[in-house]
């Protein structure tokens, strides 16, 4: 196995990978795509509700696939080509987009618009979610095929970090911007975005996974199945992760209406407070690999337990938006944190031809709760409404949230003995 240091060597040899350049360019592009969506989707909702419940409907929508597919759809990227798989979820996403700005010229003017008009567009972003399970699950397959096994922490690293500047650096200020100017912006430039991410893809020179005979798809689901269970620590961060997923959003489905009513922040204001989150998360995925090396895998997720229970309890009592933001940093460290140990982790013990199966195991219950979470966090928000009122209401679900964390970093800190390198 390889090791966990980092080098500059091991940066500049990624530089010169080719396959690695596209492959990061596709990954910053669909980003950008995502960031972009992460603020015009739940912006576009509240343009049609002010509805806490119906507005956490698309957050659930999006997350669903997570819950429905990510399973089988780990058996299918262990048995078809990786880079086609992700160059056609990037295609179906374009599609996707363009019919959100089809929605968009139907609805018009929003103030006489129906409730089918936000079932419409919680089915487009459940089609979108889709799309994402594909390609996520494809893309943290193909990477060890990319790079060299002692080179995954610092790609991880890049990766994490590039997703984090596009996907809540850039993209969200720049959606917010775009749908100031006009509500459709954001999403004619996913459809761009992702049309070029599906020509970088397409540039990857790799040779194609050639058909093999395998067992039935249920046999192989079965087959990842009994490996993760069997695997008592993977099985033991992959609920742990579920369970962090679903508090978090829990909270941040409804930091949009937080952000609007109680913060008085606009769609750019809204989009920059949301880059606060991604600094923390470019801040992470550069340092994390260092800090891993130094500290440790295992002492390094203990710590970004133990961080990640104060940003919600900030954002639970203040009203200042320069505080939402520095929690949101704070928030993004040890998330980042966390995912560059665990997934490097997984690529590195998982044995390549189960990896994508489990890979989606593993994300079926580390993500496959996070619909959930956010359906949870609207309906607290308009159940605890009448009796708190609006603004307290609000706070709730950041509260809770905060306590929930403790509860993990006692476990997590008590059971996280395995040295994870």
């Amino acid at each position: 196995m390889g090791g966990v240091s980092v080098s500059n060597a091991g940066m500049t040899t990624l530089i010169a990978n080719r396959n690695y350049r596209f492959f990061f360019s596709a990954s910053a592009l669909s980003n950008l795509g995502d960031g972009v969506g992460a603020l015009a989707f739940p912006w576009l909702a509240t343009l049609l509700t002010r509805d806490a419940g119906l507005i956490a409907l698309v957050a659930f929508a999006t997350r669903l696939p997570w819950f429905l597919f990510a399973i089988p759809v780990g058996a299918i990227v262990d048995r078809r080509d990786h880079r086609s798989l992700m160059l056609q979820a990037d295609l179906f996403r374009l599609l996707i987009s363009l019919g959100v700005v089809g929605l968009i010229a139907a609805a018009l003017p929003f103030e006489q618009v129906g409730a089918g008009a936000l079932w419409a567009l919680s089915g487009l972003a459940f089609l979108m979610g889709c799309a994402e399970v594909v390609r996520d699950n494809a893309a943290q397959t193909m990477l060890p095929s990319v790079v060299t096994d002692q080179q995954l922490e610092t790609a991880n690293g890049q990766l994490w970090s590039i997703e984090q500047v596009m996907g809540s650096f850039v993209g969200p200020p720049l959606a917010g911007v775009l749908i100031a100017l006009a509500v459709p912006g954001p999403f004619l430039l996913n459809a761009a975005v992702f049309g070029l991410s599906a020509w970088a893809l397409w540039m990857i020179a790799v040779p194609p996974r050639l058909p093999e005979i395998r067992p039935s798809l249920w046999a192989d689901i079965k087959e990842g199945w009994q490996y993760l269970v069997g695997h008592a620590l993977l099985f033991r961060l992959a609920v742990m992760l579920g369970l962090m997923n679903a508090l978090t959003l829990m909270a941040l489905t409804v930091l949009i209406l937080f952000s609007q009513e109680v913060l008085g922040l606009s769609a750019t204001g809204h989009g920059i407070l949301l880059t606060a989150g991604a600094a923390g998360g470019v801040v992470g995925g550069l340092l994390g690999p260092k800090l891993t090396a130094r500290l440790g895998p295992q002492s390094s997720l203990h710590l970004a337990l133990f961080v990640v229970i104060f940003p919600y309890a900030v954002i639970a009592v203040t009203d200042s938006a320069w505080l939402c933001g520095l929690a949101l940093f704070l928030e993004m460290v040890a998330a980042l944190t966390w995912n560059i140990v665990t997934v490097s982790y997984r690529q590195r013990s998982i044995p390549p031809a189960l990896l994508g199966r489990v890979n989606a195991i593993y994300r079926f219950f580390g993500w496959g709760m996070m619909p959930f979470g956010a359906l949870i966090g609207g309906w607290l928000v308009e159940m605890a409404t009448p009796g708190l009122g609006r603004e307290m209401a609000l706070r709730l679900p950041f509260a809770l949230a905060s306590c929930g964390f403790v509860g993990l970093a006692i476990y997590g800190i008590a059971k996280l003995r395995v040295q994870l390198d």
